[in-house]
């Protein structure tokens, strides 16, 4: 690893840990800009320590492990906790280390640039005492807002910094979109559900629409809306257009907008590239109240900035202060 790494000119490695104890106690010394880390280790396993260095705000982290596959609820748990990202080991004896080489340096290079923010642990680990509520007595959209957020690269930890701290009463329906593959999105409704006073559910074909409910975009698929009377809404699943991302935030935002009108909320938050930030122009001038995420917060300031520069932002906000302003507006 010290040699993959140190094969690019721009990284130098200052430390070498042997356990996860080690690493946490080297952390915390030479406070490196970076972090990589494998999972399975003595004394301290990898989610122990990658939690301490979380807690602690240290540095980004970057599992590099054998359990950390692509799509693996590890990597997913990874993530969640306040991983950076993650990098597959190669599981096959016959594939070199040196293959993930191209990945892990972009990697690094990505996470060196991270802005730190508040440790999020808590809320991953707060248990809720409320009850949920699966569904809402309003169905027409005109009674209700409707929240449509958008979120990528560093997406799985930033998003803890808003859903769990929106009311159980909001009068509002949320459309979260985080590009994420196809066989992620289940289990990451999942594992918010647990962590959110809203009711959090994978976006299936058909569902109603209702305020305090949170559907996240199905992978592969975008997700839409389509109207079952004068009164009701549901979720609609389409393959089409063809996008780069599947589910795609501006596809996402559109299809809200056009329901919700002047009552959409358009939120979008760290990420690499541009998807939602036309959206985001279209749901201001259309008179709805648009959020970028600030560059303070943001793990990648692609998305919302650009965003910003199409004059597409009501407000610029660090992902602490959104769940306090969605609260705000839909109470007006």
């Amino acid at each position: 690893m010290k040699t993959l790494l140190e094969s690019d000119p721009d990284i130098e490695v200052i430390g070498l840990a042997r356990n996860g104890f080690e690493a946490v106690e080297m952390a915390k010394e030479l406070y490196p800009d970076v972090v990589t880390m494998d999972v399975i280790m003595p004394e301290k396993d990898g989610f122990e320590a990658l939690k301490e260095i979380v807690e602690n705000a240290i540095a980004p982290v970057i599992m590099v492990s054998i359990v950390t596959q692509e799509n693996s609820q590890e990597a997913l748990e990874a993530l969640e906790i306040g991983a950076f990202d993650y990098v597959p080991k190669p599981e096959k004896s016959t594939i070199s280390i040196m293959d993930i080489r191209e990945e892990l340096i972009s990697k690094v290079k990505s996470a060196a640039h991270y802005s730190k923010s508040t440790p999020l642990l808590k809320l991953l680990k707060k248990k809720k005492t409320e009850v949920k509520s699966s569904s809402g007595e309003k169905a027409f959209p005109g009674e209700f807002y409707a929240v449509a957020i958008g979120i990528s690269t560093g997406g799985p930890k930033s998003i803890y910094d808003v859903l769990p701290l929106l009311p159980e009463n909001i009068n509002a329906a949320v459309f979260l979109v985080q590009h994420m593959p196809p066989s992620f999105t289940r289990g990451y409704a999942e594992r918010l559900d647990k962590n959110c006073k809203l009711k959090v559910v994978e976006a299936e074909e058909g569902i109603p629409v209702k305020p305090g409910m949170v559907y996240v975009g199905k992978g592969g698929y975008h997700l839409k809306l389509k109207k079952l009377n004068d009164t009701e809404y549901a979720i609609h699943l389409s393959k089409v257009p063809k996008h780069m991302f599947m589910p795609s935030v501006d596809v996402m935002m559109d299809a809200v907008l056009e329901v919700f009108g002047e009552k959409t909320i358009g939120v979008l938050m760290t990420g690499m590239g541009d998807d939602g930030a036309n959206a985001m122009a279209r749901i201001k001038k259309a008179g709805g109240y648009t959020i970028a995420e600030s560059e303070e917060t943001a793990v990648v300031f692609g998305m919302p900035q650009k965003a910003i520069e199409l004059g597409g932002a009501n407000v610029i906000l660090p992902s602490h202060r959104i769940a306090e302003e969605i609260t705000k507006i839909c109470q007006l």
